[in-house]
């Protein structure tokens, strides 16, 4: 009895551990509230080679409706490039594949006029990675299902996080370069700023010097 109790505990738990990982795969959701005029942004540091998928859709006004309320969205590369861009739409989405690592932007705005203090709130569902994978087509491909699939979505979070892990060492190792140059650049010029004004102090004794000789008066 003992060991069938042992049996079903460690089979709770590993169900546990399944749904923990599953509900942690699903993507951010975000509420925003555009203003009636300017522009709201979001932004996310990812690393190349990562699939970003994302839906984002007008909820309602502050008054409570949805009116005949559109908005553009532009989504730009931490180098500048536009990777999506959409006017006059109530609902929109974006997927691409990141091509470089660094800050991705996503910023929203109301398109015509609007009454002045009167923002609009939109959602955004911003998956990342794995959170982003259909796994729906993975299974009819790789044929399989229940546990095996879920073990599946293990497997690719923790290829996630290993790879997130080498990514943030590569760039504290960058950040520990730059430190380092810029440590040494500033050693550097404080050692010929100290030399200059020791060349500068010498150059002023031999001009006065000389010029006390001439004057005679020592």
């Amino acid at each position: 009895m003992a060991g069938r109790s042992d049996e079903r505990m460690g089979a709770v738990g590993f169900l546990a551990l399944i749904c923990l990982i599953a509900c942690a795969q699903v993507g951010e959701a975000i509420w925003l509230t555009i203003p009636s005029s300017g522009t709201k942004c979001i932004s996310e540091e990812i690393r190349s080679g990562v699939i970003v998928l994302a839906d984002y859709y007008i909820v309602d006004d502050e008054q409570g409706h949805i009116g005949t309320s559109t908005i553009s969205a532009r989504v730009t590369s931490p180098y500048g490039n536009n990777l999506h861009h959409n006017e006059n739409v109530t609902h929109g989405q974006f997927a691409f594949t990141t091509t470089e690592a660094g800050n991705y932007v996503a910023c929203f705005w109301i398109n015509g006029h609007r009454q002045e203090g009167v923002g609009l709130k939109i959602g955004v569902d911003w998956k990342i990675g794995v959170a982003a994978k259909d796994w729906e087509s993975v299974a009819k491909k790789e044929k399989i299902e229940g546990v095996e699939l879920e073990l599946t979505k293990l497997e690719g979070a923790i290829e996630a996080i290993h790879s997130n892990l080498i990514y943030l060492k590569d760039r504290e190792a960058e950040m520990r370069e730059v430190s380092e140059t810029t440590n040494a650049r500033v050693a550097w010029f404080s050692i010929m700023s100290l030399g200059v004004c020791i060349v500068v102090s010498i150059l002023q004794l031999w001009y006065l010097r000389i010029y006390f000789q001439k004057k005679k008066l020592i």
